[in-house]
């Protein structure tokens, strides 16, 4: 999936585009398909589409009541340019509109157990289990706007533009005075008298102005409602009948708000994401595969990417980095273990934890049970510094396990390297 980002204000790039960002953010990224958005601004009374989902001829009968002047079909899957794509049965185009209600059912039929291939999806595409039917709607102009949390003014900020529709990266690098940003105080929340001011800037005029103000204050409670880090909507369009409307949404999560957002989370679609990563986040474990051969288990991102350095400096490849996070258990290490040993092509394991929060003892009786339940096979390169540091190298030595203990990071990336050899 793809998110936003800006270049010229303050603003937390929330994608994963790349390993070091995905590092930055450590978070799981909770994913909703467009339909699953548009319920949560549509319960939060946002102005939507109307829409539909469906499944297959069995769901005929949700359509009964849905008249509407045309229809949008669109599939769902986590990936942009469905309009343009082709599904592995021959059909094209994961969006059709058409005019007849009759015709709903048979382009579902072709959609949904298919798999559709875009250019954000894997090679052989992704399998599409349900399909969106909306309300075509007939769009006079098109608008950005976007509430986003930011650490650089320490709370919310929204982001808005008359330019909408299109790539806001290129607006902000191109005509950055399209671009309005605003702080919004946590406390106070956005104003009316603010919210109005967004909307002319908007260039919504009249009527549509106050309309378009109370789009942007109910997007705002949403926001705060479903403990979000993100709310992007593009376009935020004008219609031929008067209407303000939430056209598509992207919208991200707080991770820590999960035991708040029950609901939300529960809805998670893991469709383009690798199963390890999955399986890590029910353990609370940050999970990212790569293309080496030397699996990494650390605490912290920022130790992670600085035993990947020195794996790369000493010669190896990290085949991926696994962060067990301040508050490890033993079980999550064997969990660890056990991820960590799923991938073919790990063939050397090197654990490195400094232990602050974490005690080194728990990560070490963890390695030792680990090692023990999976009849680890291959070899296991140790460096631990922190607290109960001593009791932990105690428990390694005599576990009876064939453990490679390292006193620095630069050994033990040596040792890891020399033992693919």
């Amino acid at each position: 999936m793809t998110s936003l980002a800006l270049s010229r204000v303050n603003f937390n790039l929330l994608s994963r585009k790349s390993f070091q960002n995905a590092l930055k953010t450590s978070s799981r990224g909770l994913n909703l398909l467009e339909y699953q958005s548009k319920k949560l601004l549509e319960e939060s009374g946002v102005a939507i589409q109307a829409f539909r989902v469906l499944e297959g001829r069995k769901d005929e009968d949700i359509l009964k009541d849905f008249n509407v002047r045309e229809y949008v079909v669109k599939a769902q899957i986590l990936a942009g340019g469905r309009g343009k794509g082709h599904f592995d049965n021959g059909f094209k185009g994961g969006v059709h509109i058409t005019k007849q209600r009759g015709d709903v059912i048979p382009l579902v039929e072709k959609m949904v157990g298919a798999k559709l291939i875009t250019k954000q999806t894997p090679k052989d595409g992704i399998l599409v289990k349900k399909v969106m039917v909306a309300d075509s709607i007939n769009i006079v102009r098109e608008t950005y706007l976007s509430i986003v949390m930011d650490r650089e003014h320490n709370g919310p900020v929204l982001i808005a533009s008359p330019a909408g529709g299109m790539d806001i990266e290129a607006v902000a690098e191109e005509t950055p005075e399209k671009i309005k940003t605003m702080p919004i105080p946590v406390i106070e929340g956005i104003t009316r008298v603010q919210a109005l001011d967004v909307a002319r800037f908007l260039e919504f005029e009249g009527a549509l102005a106050e309309k378009a103000a109370g789009e942007i204050e109910k997007l705002y409670k949403l926001f705060l409602k479903v403990d979000a880090t993100q709310i992007e909507i593009n376009p935020l369009a004008e219609t031929d009948d008067g209407r303000v409307i939430s056209v598509d949404a992207k919208l991200n999560f707080d991770d820590n708000a999960e035991f708040r957002q029950k609901d939300i989370f529960a809805m998670d679609v893991h469709e383009d994401a690798d199963p390890k990563e999955v399986e890590a986040s029910k353990y609370n474990l940050n999970y990212i595969a790569m293309e080496g051969n030397i699996g990494c288990l650390v605490n912290g991102a920022g130790l992670a990417m600085a035993t990947m350095d020195i794996i790369k400096l000493n010669g190896g490849s990290p085949a991926n980095f696994l962060d067990v996070g301040g508050n490890v258990k033993e079980e999550q290490v064997l969990k660890a273990f056990q991820i960590l040993t799923s991938d073919q092509n790990v063939k050397v394991i090197l654990v490195n934890v400094f232990g602050g929060i974490v005690n080194c003892a728990t990560i070490a009786n963890g390695i030792v049970n680990a090692s023990k339940t999976i009849g680890l096979k291959v070899p296991l390169v140790v460096r631990l510094e922190g607290t109960n540091v001593d009791a932990a190298k105690k428990l390694l030595k005599e576990s009876g396990l064939k453990i490679d203990s390292a006193q620095d990071l630069d050994e033990a990336a040596k040792k890891a390297v020399k033992a693919l050899c």
